[in-house]
């Protein structure tokens, strides 16, 4: 079992830039696979980041990639998404998941959620 807890939301403008932690429990924390999805406002959930239990491998959404970065703290069983240059339309509710051992980019195969945090970027 693992739980997750995000945190770092916050309105900011156009441009800014913002860090999201998501703190896991358990002792297990550097078997899983982390991503982190968005939801905005009457769309689906949709894949932004995800990163290997290691942490040597990062995969991003085209949407984000080079502006936001993915990376981890097994040590403090700790994943961070950072982005920068924020748009208007990165204006969602953020969630962390963990799925064990494998990096996938599918929000169904991802077996454990954090509740989520907001991010709204005004232009």
């Amino acid at each position: 079992q693992v739980q997750l807890v995000e945190s770092g939301g916050g309105l900011v403008q156009a441009g800014d830039s913002l860090r999201l932690s998501c703190e896991a429990s358990g002792r297990t924390f550097s078997s899983y696979a982390m991503g982190w999805f968005r939801q905005a406002p009457g769309k689906e959930r949709e894949f932004a980041a995800a990163i290997s239990p290691s942490g040597a491998l990062t995969y991003y959404a085209g949407s984000v990639k080079g502006r936001f970065t993915i990376s981890r703290d097994n040590a403090k069983n700790l994943v961070y998404l950072q982005m920068n240059s924020l748009k208007p339309e990165d204006t969602a509710v953020y969630y962390c998941a963990a799925n064990y051992w494998v990096v996938v980019r599918t929000a169904s195969q991802y077996n454990y959620w954090g509740q989520g945090t907001q991010v709204t970027v005004s232009s």
